[in-house]
This record gives C-alpha cells, sequence and structure tokens, in this order.
C-alpha cells in the first residue's frame, strides 16, 4: 500500500547538482555515513518520527557515490524510519555487495531477527542521545540490545552532543562493542581546540574502543559554505578539529558525506565541496588512504582485500 507524506516545515531538498570534486578519492573509497528515506510511497515513514523528510533514494545515493568517484557505502538507519529497517536493507541488497548497513532495532529482537540481519549485510546499531531527534535514550533497553549484538560481533554507533559526553562517557565505556562516534561527538567549533570540551572528548576516544567519523563539517561549521561561487574552501572552522582527530587516530576515523543531510537549516551543502574538503583534513595520501579505504574496509568489510 503506498502512502502519502508532507515533508516538515522548512525541510531543504539535497543538492541536486553537486560539482565534480577536484580531489580525486584513492581507489576503493568508502562513504561510511550515509542515508535512504523511503521512498515514502514504497517504504512509509514511522508513525512516531520527529520529522518528514523529502525523499532520498537508493537509486539517487548511488548515483552520487559514482560522482564523487567513491566505490562503497555504509547506509545509515535514518530515526524517520524507526526501527523498520526495510528500506535500509533494500539498498544494502541493491549494492551488491557495495554496501554495508547500521540498524535501528528494539530490546525485543530475536536472536534469529539479528541473524538475518547480519546475513544482509548490517554491521551495527545506532544509539541515538539527540533529544531533538529522540524522546529518550533508556539505558537498560540499549544495554540488553549491546548484550545481542556483540557476539555477531557488530559494532555501536553513538550519536550525541559534546555537551553531553561528561554524563554518558562511563556508560558508553561499559558498552561490550566497539564503538563508531558521529561527526566527532558535535563539538563546538567556536571554542579552542585544545580547550577542555573537546580534550575530555579525545581522550575518551583514546581510553575506549572508539572509531570516529570526522564527517557532516555543514552541520558543524559557524564560518559555513564558500561566499563566493566556484570557491572551494568550505568550512575552515572544523578543519582543526577534524585534522585533530584524524592526526591522533589515524587509525581509527572514517569519513561519511552525511548524505541527504538530515534536519540541516540554513543551506544544503554541495557534495562536491565535501568531498574537496577531505585533503584539508588528511593531508597526506596515507592519512587519505586509512580514512577512506583501510580503516572502513577494516570495520566493514573484515577480512576482504582493501
Amino acid at each position: 500500500m503506498s502512502a502519502t507524506f508532507t515533508k516538515s516545515e522548512g525541510w531543504l531538498d539535497w543538492y541536486p547538482n553537486p560539482t565534480k570534486p577536484r580531489f580525486v578519492a584513492p581507489a576503493g573509497a568508502v562513504d561510511a555515513h550515509c542515508h535512504v528515506f523511503g521512498p515514502g510511497a514504497r517504504f512509509p515513514f514511522a508513525p512516531e518520527r520527529k520529522y518528514t523528510p523529502c525523499d532520498a533514494s537508493k537509486d539517487q545515493l548511488f548515483a552520487l557515490r559514482d560522482h564523487l568517484g567513491l566505490t562503497r557505502t555504509v547506509i545509515v538507519q535514518a530515526t524517520c524510519h524507526g526501527a523498520d529497517n526495510r528500506a535500509m536493507l533494500d539498498a544494502v541488497h541493491s549494492a551488491g555487495g557495495r554496501a554495508r548497513g547500521v540498524a535501528t532495532v528494539r530490546p525485543d529482537i530475536t536472536d534469529a531477527e539479528l541473524r538475518r540481519l547480519d546475513e544482509a549485510g548490517v554491521c551495527g546499531v545506532r544509539f541515538n542521545f539527540l533529544k531533538r531527534l529522540v524522546d529518550t535514550s533508556p539505558k537498560d533497553d540499549l544495554v540488553t540490545i549491546a548484550a545481542k549484538i556483540a557476539p555477531l560481533g557488530w559494532h555501536i554507533v553513538i550519536y550525541f552532543e559534546a555537551a553531553d559526553l561528561a554524563e554518558l562517557e562511563g556508560f558508553f565505556a561499559a558498552l561490550p562493542t566497539p564503538l563508531v562516534v558521529d561527526h566527532m561527538g558535535r563539538p563546538d567549533v567556536g571554542r579552542p581546540v585544545d580547550g577542555p570540551e573537546f580534550t575530555r572528548f579525545l581522550r575518551f576516544t583514546e581510553r575506549n574502543d572508539v572509531w570516529v567519523k570526522v564527517s557532516c563539517p555543514e552541520r558543524l561549521s559557524i564560518s559555513g559554505p564558500p561566499a563566493l561561487d566556484g570557491e572551494r574552501d568550505a568550512y575552515t572552522d572544523v578543519v582543526p578539529f577534524a585534522r585533530r582527530v584524524v592526526e591522533e587516530f589515524p587509525d581509527r576515523v572514517l569519513w561519511g558525506s552525511d548524505w541527504p543531510h538530515p534536519n540541516l537549516t540554513g543551506h544544503m551543502p554541495d557534495d562536491g565541496l565535501l568531498v574537496d574538503h577531505i585533503p584539508h583534513i588528511a593531508p597526506t595520501a596515507e592519512l587519505q588512504r586509512k580514512l577512506l579505504v583501510a580503516n572502513p574496509m577494516r570495520l566493514y568489510w573484515p577480512g576482504e582485500i582493501s
């Protein structure tokens, strides 16, 4: 049965004609954080959702992947779909081995259901702690889920605000799986890169089995996109934070486009510019290969030659 949805007021659709990046990604490069939305007529959005997005299909995602010069994708379940993972799973299946999935599951999920997800290409689950996107994140439920997925060798993706890490880091450290932090823990880039808040995040990463996505400069930046058409340097205030993470943890960093950029206000980024941002945060060929190829292959396609 098809369904009709009206986008949330003010919703920005994804950038329709991204430029071709000047930066040529190394062979086998992975977009380790992207989403699919619907299409709502085939994969209805969850009744409890906090927003109603535009449609953003698997075919559009794969076309963007090829346009940007990337090879593989990791498709993260979007909160607008709740724990109904069908749109994400359909996209992973259609990618023919060139995609992996991160699911949202409930604590009552059975071992048989988890095995089916594993066989379908899912490698992890996402725990969301952003209050504007979820009503609550009950820790007992999350502990239950973590215990169920640990035997599969999955990881847990955690999404939180930098100011909340002090309250959450003990809980995170006790989880029995590797952790993958979305968007560098959303640092306040108006504060010093060597200040106490970001230093806490770096030391949390150092002490635990943590991987970090140096993604979403468009979401973190105060300075914003280039002021002039044709200018390629963007989101320069985010660079010191991302480069610090890449240099301190070169074997545990990942990059993702975050396409189709849910819940952005102000502007929608040109995805070609986001790729051109990469050499600013990973300035050498060795760091670029680790960020885009070696690290995501080790986490999402272990055992395959990268």
